[in-house]
C-alpha cells in the first residue's frame, strides 16, 4: 500500500493543499494569544472584610470563624488560608484546577449570604470577594498624582471613576487601590469638655447615630394628587454635623462642634501612598486566574486614554509598571531562536545533501510543518507561550527528519538507474511505513507527560501535545508533499559533474575524520565502556548536587519590597522609615520609579509593614541582571544600617501574598530597632 502515491500523482491538488495549510497555520498564528506560560493557575478566590477598631482575636473569632465554616462546604475547595490582623480579615480559597471559577465565585457568594446572620452586625461593608490570586504579581502599576488636588479627592477619584472602570474591563480580577481610602468624617472628641458636662462616647455615638438616618419619610395622599416626601436625614458635610445636638444642660443644648473637633478627613488617616517621593494613590490592576495576560493589559492601555481625559486638569494618571514588557521580550527571544534554529537546521541540510534542489525540498517541508502546528495548536486552545515555542525549537530536528528519510531514499532509487517520478513512488511506498513507525515512537516518549496531574501536569500538558501536534504535522507533510515536490523537482546527478565533485569534497573530510576516530573507539573496547560508565557516574552525581526548582528565574524589571518594623512602631515612625528605604531606591542609577504604600489594607496586613515597588529600567538599558541589583541595594542598606533578605519567586505563585512578585525584601535594622 503507497500511502503517498495520490498525491503524487496530483501535483496541483497537493500543491494547493499545502497553500491551504499554509494560510490556516498563519491565521491560527495571527489568532494565538501570548502569555509567558501555559493557562495553568489554580481558580482562586479572595474574600475580605473590615472591621475598623477591633483586635486580630476579635476579628477571627468573630469574622474570620464565621466565614471559615461556610466556606469549608463548598464542594473542590482544596485550600483555604486566612490572616486576621486589626481591623482587617483575608480569606484566600483555592480550588481544584478543573473548578469553573466563576461557577466557585457564586458557591462563595452564597456562602457570604449564609454566614450574615453569625457576622457582627456593626460591620461598615459587607464582605466582598474577588477573583484573583493575592500570590500573583499585579499586571500594571498605577499612580495618581497632582500637584493643585488633594489626596482627599483624588482617592475619591479612584474609588468612584478609575477602579469601576478598570474592574469592568475582561480579565482583570480586582483593582485595590492603596494610600487613600474613602473619604469621611472624622470626630475627635475633647475629653475635658465631655466631662464637664458629664457625656461618654457612648452618648456622642447614639447622638450623631439617632441624627444621620438615610431612610425614607413617607408620602402625602390628598384628593387629587400625591407627594413623596425625599426629605434625607442623612449629613454629608462637616458644618452639618457640628450642630447636632448631644444632650441639654441647664435647658441649654450642647452642640456636638462644642466638644468635639470636626474635620472633613479619610476613612482611614494612617495609610499614605508615595510615587517617586510624590504622594499619590497607588493603583494596583490583577489578572483573573485564567485570563491572558497581554490581553488584559491590551485593553487596559486602551482604556487609560479615556480615564486621563475623564479627569480633572492637574489630575495625572500614570502607568508606573506593565509587567507584560518583559513577557513580550521573552517571547519575541524565543520567536528569534526559533526562526534561527530552522535556518541552522536548513544549513546543515544543505551540507550534508549536497544539491540545491533536495535542500529546497527540506526547507519548504520544515516551515510548513511548523506554520501549520500554529493552526492546531489555535484550534486546541493553546496560546504562545516560552513552553510552547520551545517544543517547537527542540522539535525542528525531530520535524525535518521525516522529510529527510523520504528525500534520501527517493535519491537511492534515482541513484539506481530509475526516473524522478518512478522514484519517488518506489521510495515512498518503501519508506511510508517507516515515517509512520518514526512519528508512532516520537509520540510515545511524550505519553508520560499526557497523565502527569496537578500543576506540573498542565503545564507540560501543553508542551508535549504542540511537540506530538508538529511531528505529526510533519509526517503528513513528509508523506503528501515532500515526495510530490522529490518527483517533480529532483534531477538525476551528471556522473563527474563539478558540482557533484564540489559537494563530495566539502564534507570528504568530515566523513574522513568519522571514519578514523570510529575505528580507533572500536579498538579500544575497554577503555570506550569505563568512558561510559564514568560518564553515567558524573551525571549522576551532577544531578544530585545540581539546584533544583519548579522554574528558573526570571528578571521580570520588577522589585517588591517589604519593609518591617518592630510591631509597636507608630505610623509617623514607619513612614520616616519607608522614606528613607525609598530614597535609597530611588538613588539607584537601574532603578526607574519607586512606589511606596504604607498602612494597613489588602497589600499590608499590621501597621508596622510597608511595601515598595521598585520598577527597574528595561534589560536593553541596564547592564546588572535584577539579582545583581538586589546585591547592590543590600549593600547599599547595609550602610544605613539595615538588612535586606531577598527571596526570588516564580511567575506561577502559589501561596500567600507575602510571595507575590518577583524579588522580595524583608527590610528590618537599625531603624527599626530605635522605635
Amino acid at each position: 500500500m503507497n500511502v503517498s502515491a495520490p498525491f503524487i500523482a496530483r501535483p496541483v491538488a497537493t500543491s494547493l493543499l499545502g497553500i491551504a495549510v499554509l494560510l490556516a497555520g498563519l491565521l491560527g498564528y495571527s489568532r494565538l494569544p501570548v502569555s509567558p506560560l501555559p493557562q495553568v493557575d489554580f481558580p482562586t478566590i479572595q474574600v475580605t472584610t473590615q472591621l475598623p477598631g477591633a483586635n486580630p482575636d476579635i476579628v477571627a473569632s468573630l469574622v474570620t470563624a464565621s466565614l471559615e465554616r461556610q466556606f469549608g462546604q463548598i464542594p473542590a475547595l482544596q485550600t483555604m488560608s486566612s490572616q486576621s490582623s486589626f481591623g482587617l480579615s483575608q480569606i484566600t480559597l483555592q480550588f481544584d484546577l478543573d473548578r469553573d471559577i466563576d461557577a466557585a465565585a457564586q458557591d462563595v457568594q452564597s456562602a457570604i449570604n449564609a454566614s450574615a446572620a453569625t457576622l457582627p452586625r456593626n460591620l461598615p461593608y459587607p464582605p466582598v470577594y474577588s477573583k484573583v490570586n493575592p500570590a500573583d504579581a499585579p499586571v500594571m502599576i498605577l499612580a495618581l498624582t497632582s500637584k493643585t488636588t488633594s489626596l482627599r479627592a483624588m482617592s475619591d477619584m479612584a474609588d468612584t471613576l478609575i477602579g469601576p472602570r478598570l474592574s469592568e474591563i475582561s480579565g482583570v480580577g480586582h483593582v485595590s487601590i492603596e494610600g487613600g481610602i474613602k473619604p469621611a468624617i472624622r470626630i475627635q472628641a475633647d475629653l475635658g469638655r465631655l466631662g464637664a458636662n458629664r457625656l461618654g462616647l457612648e452618648d456622642l455615638r447614639l447622638a450623631i447615630v439617632g441624627a444621620n438616618v438615610a431612610g425614607a419619610k413617607g408620602s402625602l395622599d390628598g384628593a387629587r394628587q400625591s407627594y413623596t416626601i425625599d426629605a434625607n436625614d442623612q449629613i454629608l458635610s462637616a458644618d452639618a454635623y457640628k450642630k447636632i445636638v448631644v444632650a441639654y444642660r441647664n435647658d441649654a443644648p450642647i452642640l456636638l462642634g462644642d466638644i468635639a473637633r470636626v474635620v472633613e478627613g479619610l476613612e482611614n488617616s494612617r495609610t499614605g501612598g508615595w510615587y517617586q517621593g510624590e504622594p499619590a494613590v497607588v493603583i494596583d490592576v490583577q489578572r483573573q486566574p485564567g485570563a491572558n495576560i497581554i490581553a488584559t493589559v491590551d485593553l487596559l492601555k486602551k482604556e487609560l486614554p479615556r480615564l486621563a481625559r475623564a479627569l480633572p486638569a492637574g489630575v495625572e494618571l500614570k502607568a508606573v509598571h506593565d509587567r507584560t514588557d518583559a513577557i513580550r521580550a521573552s517571547i519575541h527571544d524565543v520567536q528569534f531562536t526559533l526562526v534561527l534554529a530552522t535556518i541552522l537546521v536548513v544549513l546543515v541540510v544543505f551540507l550534508f545533501l549536497r544539491t540545491l534542489r533536495a535542500t529546497l525540498i527540506a526547507a519548504v517541508a520544515l516551515p510548513l510543518s511548523i506554520v501549520a502546528t500554529f493552526g492546531v495548536m489555535y484550534l486546541c486552545g493553546f496560546s504562545l507561550d516560552n513552553l510552547s515555542l520551545m517544543a517547537l525549537t527542540i522539535g525542528t530536528g525531530f520535524i525535518v527528519d521525516d522529510a529527510i528519510v523520504m528525500i534520501e531514499n527517493i535519491v537511492r532509487k534515482m541513484e539506481s538507474g530509475m526516473k524522478p517520478l518512478r522514484a519517488a513512488f518506489a521510495g515512498a511506498r518503501e519508506i511510508g511505513f517507516t515515517v509512520i513507525s518514526l512519528t508512532v515512537s516520537l509520540i510515545a516518549v511524550f505519553i508520560p507527560l499526557l497523565f502527569m496531574t496537578g500543576l506540573v501536569g498542565r503545564m507540560f500538558r501543553e508542551f508535549a501535545l504542540t511537540l506530538s501536534i508538529a511531528v505529526v504535522v510533519s509526517a503528513v507533510v513528509s508523506l503528501t508533499l515532500t515526495p510530490m515536490m522529490c518527483g517533480r523537482l529532483l534531477k538525476p546527478k551528471a556522473e563527474g559533474s563539478d558540482a557533484s565533485h564540489e559537494a563530495a569534497e566539502a564534507t570528504g573530510w568530515m566523513l574522513s575524520f568519522y571514519d578514523r576516530t570510529l575505528r580507533w573507539a572500536i579498538d579500544r573496547e575497554f577503555l570506550m565502556l569505563m568512558v561510559t560508565a564514568g560518564t553515567l557516574a558524573l551525571t549522576i552525581w551532577l544531578y544530585v548536587i545540581a539546584p533544583k526548582g519548579f522554574l528558573p528565574l526570571q528578571d521580570n524589571s520588577l522589585l517588591d519590597v517589604v519593609v518591617e518594623a518592630a510591631p509597636d512602631a507608630s505610623f509617623a515612625q514607619m513612614t520616616r522609615l519607608q522614606d528613607k528605604t525609598a530614597e535609597m531606591f530611588r538613588a539607584d542609577p537601574d532603578v526607574r520609579g519607586v512606589v511606596s504604600v504604607l498602612g494597613v489594607g489588602t497589600l499590608n496586613a499590621t501597621p508596622n509593614v510597608g511595601r515598595l515597588a521598585v520598577t527597574l529600567r528595561p534589560l536593553d538599558e541596564r547592564k546588572a541582571t535584577a539579582i545583581q541589583i538586589a546585591e547592590r541595594l543590600r549593600a547599599h542598606a547595609n550602610e544605613i544600617g539595615a538588612n535586606l533578605y531577598v527571596k526570588p519567586v516564580q511567575d506561577i505563585q502559589i501561596g500567600t501574598r507575602s510571595s507575590r512578585s518577583q524579588y522580595q525584601y524583608t527590610l528590618a535594622g537599625a531603624d527599626a530597632d530605635e522605635v
